[in-house]
C-alpha cells in the first residue's frame, strides 16, 4: 500500500512508497559515518539506559497522533505517512523538556528509541484502509459491524503487529549489515537525531524552529478544520466554478462544479502532501483526475454511455466514470510498480535469492548444523557488542509463536484455510525481501505490488464456497501487504539505529511498546470513523466524504480474479494500452532519461490514481500546496530548506485529529454545517455568494 519526515507517503491505490522521507535532509547529509560508534561516543554524553519508558511512551503516543492522520489520508485518497521525524523532533522537545526538569540524561539513542516507537505505532494503518473495509463493502463479514467484531479486528491487529516485528529482526544482518544499503529515509532520521543533539550547533537551532513550525501548523490545520464542520461554506469548500457558470450562463462550469466536483477545498492535509511532493507527482495526479472526471467522463456521461462520476450500477448499465476508469487506473498503478522492480532486475534478483538463503540459513540454525551459507558477498560488518543484539531465541520464539496466532487468527476467524495462511506467510517472507531492496536503494516499497502477487497467487481455493475464496484472496494479500511494510518500517529503524549506535535490544522494546499502543488505537479509530461515516464500508451509499480509492481498488480485483466482476470490453482494452504505457515509461525513465529531466517527468502512477479518486478536490489542493511551496522556496530559500517538511507535517496531523474530533460531532449528534453562510450552490443548502 511512504516524509515528516513524517514519514514517507505510501499509497495502495495499489500504493507504492512513492516519496524519499527525507530528501532535503539526505542530500545534505550524504557523507554520514556508519562506523562512528566511537566518535558518537566522544561526541555525545554517555547514556546509561538506552531504553527509557518514557522514551517509548512518549514516541507510542506521537506515533498514535500519526496513525490518526494515516487513517483520515488513507480512506481519502489511500495514502499514508510514517512517523520517522515526527517522533524525533518533537519526541526531542518533549523529552529534553523532561529531563532538564527531571535532572536526567537524554542523548541520542534514547532519541532513537523514541523514534521507533512512533513508527511502530503509527505503521499498522494498511489493512484498514484496504482489505478490511474491501470485505464489509462486498458482505463478507456478515450483517456485522466493525463495533461487533472488535474481537476479531483487535486479534488481526495483534498478529500484523507482533509477526512483522519479529519477522524484521533476522533481517537486519542481511539488509543493515552485509548488504549495507542506503535506506535514505532512516539515513536522514539517524542524522537528524544527531544534529539535534549537537551542543551549540546549528542544526539543533533549526531543529527546534521545526518544532515550533509543527505545532503552529498543526494547530492551524485543526481549527481550521473543526471551524469547517461548522460553517462549511467558509471553512470548507468554495465553489467558484459554479458561480462563474451561474454569472456567465455556461452550464458546463456549474456542472463540473457541482456535479462533477471541480471545487476548491480547505484541506490542509493535501496542502502539506502538496507542499512536500514533487511537481511531476501532484500534476500527474491532477492529469489523471482531469481526464477521468474533467473531460473524457463527462463526454461519456453526456453521450448516454456512462451513469455519471460515481457509484458501481448494476448491468445492463455498463457504469459510472469512477467504475469505467477504474481498471486502466490500476493497470498504470500495478505495471507501473511492477516495472520499477523489473527494471533493477538484478538487484531485485539479489534480494529474492537473498530471502532463499536466508531461509535455509534460518533451518539450518534450527537444526544446530555448524556451516551456514553466507546471505550475501558481502562479509559481516557488524561490530555491535554481543550483549546489544537480540538474542535468537527471542526473535525465533516471537516469530513461532506470531506465526501460529495468526494461522489461527485467520482460519477461526476469517475462515482462511490454514493452508492458504502458511502458503502467504512463506510468500510474505520472500516479497518482503524484495520490498526491502527495492527500499533499501530506492526508498520505494512496493507493497502495493506485492499485495496484487498474492491475490494472484490465491485467486483460487479448491473446493470453497465464493465467500471463502474472497475473504482468503483479500486476508492473504494483508498478511503480505501488512508483513511488507512492517518489515521496511522496522529493518529502517534498525538502521538509524546502527547508524547512531543504538542497541538493537532497546529497538525492540520501543516497537514492542509502539506495537501495544498500535493495536489499541488502530480499532477504536476504525470503528469511530465508520460509525461516523456509514459509507466507507457501505457503496451503496452516494455520497461519502470518504472516496476509499485503495478500497475500491482491492475490492475490485478480487472480484474479477475471483470470477465475481465483469470488466466493461472498452474499459479493458484501454487498460491493456495502459499496462503497455506504464511499462514503457517506466522504461525510458529509468534507462534512457536524462537525470536533469527525471524530476519533470510525467508520473504514470499517480496518473492511475487519480483515475482511481472520485474526488477532484484533493488534487486540486495538492497543487495548491505545491504552488505555495514554490513561491516559499523562491522567496526564502533557506527557511523552506529548514522548515518545509516540519510545516507539511503539522499540516497532515492537524486535520487527522480534527477528522477524529468531527467524526466523535457526527456520532453525538451534532449537526455538520449549522451554519448555511458562505460560497456553496443550491444542491449543498447554501448559495449566498
Amino acid at each position: 500500500m511512504a516524509t515528516f519526515v513524517i514519514g514517507k507517503a505510501e499509497y495502495d491505490s495499489d500504493d507504492d512508497e512513492y516519496l524519499n522521507e527525507g530528501k532535503i535532509i539526505y542530500e545534505e547529509s550524504v557523507e554520514i559515518e556508519e562506523n562512528a560508534q566511537g566518535s558518537m561516543e566522544e561526541e555525545f554524553l554517555f547514556e546509561p539506559h538506552q531504553f527509557t519508558w518514557r522514551a517509548a511512551i512518549v514516541g507510542s503516543l506521537l506515533g498514535c497522533v500519526v496513525a490518526a492522520s494515516n487513517l483520515y489520508l488513507g480512506l481519502k485518497i489511500g495514502w499514508t505517512f510514517g512517523a520517522a521525524l515526527w517522533g524525533s523532533i518533537i519526541g526531542f522537545l518533549i523529552l529534553k523538556s523532561l529531563s532538564r526538569v527531571t535532572g536526567t540524561i537524554f542523548g541520542p539513542k534514547e532519541n532513537t528509541v523514541c523514534q521507533a516507537a512512533a513508527t511502530s505505532a503509527g505503521g499498522l494503518s494498511n489493512g484498514f484502509v484496504t482489505a478490511i473495509p474491501a470485505m464489509y463493502r462486498m458482505g463478507l463479514m456478515g450483517d456485522s459491524t466493525p463495533l461487533d467484531d472488535v474481537v476479531p479486528l483487535l486479534l488481526w491487529t495483534a498478529s500484523a503487529a507482533f509477526f512483522g516485528m519479529f519477522f524484521a529482526v533476522p533481517l537486519r544482518s542481511h539488509f543493515v549489515i552485509n548488504q549495507d544499503l542506503v535506506f535514505p529515509t532512516p539515513r536522514a532520521a539517524a542524522e537528524t537525531i544527531k544534529n539535534l543533539h549537537r551542543a551549540g550547533s546549528a542544526a539543533a537551532k533549526d531543529a527546534r524552529d521545526s518544532g515550533v513550525a509543527m505545532i503552529v501548523s498543526f494547530s492551524t490545520a485543526l481549527s481550521w478544520a473543526i471551524f469547517g464542520f461548522f460553517i462549511p461554506g467558509i471553512f470548507d469548500s468554495i465553489h467558484a466554478l459554479y458561480y462563474i457558470g451561474e454569472a456567465t450562463g455556461l452550464t458546463s462550469l456549474m456542472d463540473a462544479d457541482a456535479k462533477w466536483g471541480w471545487a476548491f477545498s480547505w484541506d490542509f492535509a493535501f496542502f502539506g502532501s502538496g507542499l512536500m511532493m514533487p511537481g511531476s507527482t501532484v500534476f500527474s495526479l491532477l492529469l489523471g483526475e482531469l481526464i477521468a472526471f474533467g473531460i473524457a467522463g463527462p463526454l461519456m456521461t453526456a453521450s448516454g454511455y456512462l451513469t455519471g462520476r460515481t457509484g458501481f450500477p448494476p448491468l445492463p448499465a455498463i457504469g459510472s466514470a469512477q467504475s469505467w476508469f477504474l481498471w486502466p487506473g490500476i493497470a498504470l498503478m500495478v505495471f507501473s510498480a511492477f516495472s520499477e522492480l523489473g527494471v533493477r532486475g538484478p538487484a531485485m534478483y539479489h534480494g529474492f535469492m537473498g530471502g532463499i538463503r536466508e531461509g535455509g540459513n534460518l533451518l539450518r540454525k534450527w537444526q544446530k548444523m555448524e556451516d551456514t551459507e553466507e546471505t550475501s558477498s558481502h562479509d559481516s560488518k557488524d561490530s555491535t557488542p554481543e550483549h546489544e543484539l537480540i538474542p535468537t531465541s527471542w526473535w525465533v520464539g516471537g516469530l513461532f509463536v506470531s506465526g501460529v496466532f495468526t494461522i489461527l487468527v485467520m482460519y477461526f476467524n476469517f475462515n482462511v484455510p490454514i493452508y492458504a495462511t502458511i502458503g502467504a506467510i512463506i510468500i510474505s517472507f520472500l516479497l518482503a525481501f524484495v520490498g526491502l531492496q527495492a527500499s533499501g536503494e530506492t526508498d520505494i516499497n512496493p507493497t502495493g505490488a506485492v499485495a496484487k502477487v498474492t491475490q494472484l497467487v490465491f485467486s483460487r481455493v479448491p473446493g470453497a464456497e465464493i465467500q471463502i475464496v474472497q475473504k482468503t484472496n483479500l486476508m492473504c494479500a494483508n498478511i503480505a501487504a501488512s508483513v511488507c511494510s512492517q518489515a521496511v518500517d522496522m529493518v529502517g529503524d534498525l538502521k538509524t539505529a546502527h547508524l547512531i549506535g543504538t542497541s538493537p535490544r532497546a529497538m525492540l522494546g520501543a516497537q514492542l511498546t509502539g506495537s501495544v499502543f498500535a493495536i489499541g488505537i488502530a480499532i477504536p479509530l476504525f470503528i469511530l470513523y465508520t460509525t461516523a461515516y456509514p459509507c466507507v464500508l457501505d457503496a451503496s451509499v452516494a455520497e461519502c466524504q470518504f472516496a476509499v480509492p485503495a478500497v475500491v481498488a482491492w475490492e475490485n480485483v478480487c472480484k474479477i480474479l475471483t470470477g465475481d466482476g465483469k470488466i466493461p470490453f472498452e474499459s479493458m482494452i484501454v487498460a491493456l494500452v495502459c499496462c503497455v504505457l506504464a511499462i514503457i515509461n517506466v522504461v525510458i525513465r529509468v534507462k534512457f532519461l536524462p537525470d536533469a529531466w527525471k524530476p519533470y517527468w510525467i508520473n504514470l502512477n499517480a496518473v492511475g490514481l487519480g483515475f482511481i479518486n472520485p474526488s477532484p478536490t484533493i488534487a486540486v489542493s495538492m497543487v495548491v500546496g505545491w504552488t505555495a511551496g514554490q513561491i516559499w522556496k523562491r522567496t526564502s530559500i533557506q527557511t523552506h530548506e529548514r522548515l518545509m517538511y516540519s510545516v507539511s507535517a503539522g499540516l497532515i496531523a492537524g486535520v487527522g485529529i480534527a477528522g477524529l474530533i468531527n467524526a466523535a460531532f457526527t456520532i453525538g449528534g451534532i449537526q455538520e454545517g449549522a451554519v448555511q453562510i458562505g460560497c456553496g450552490h443550491p444542491e449543498l443548502g447554501y448559495s449566498l455568494c
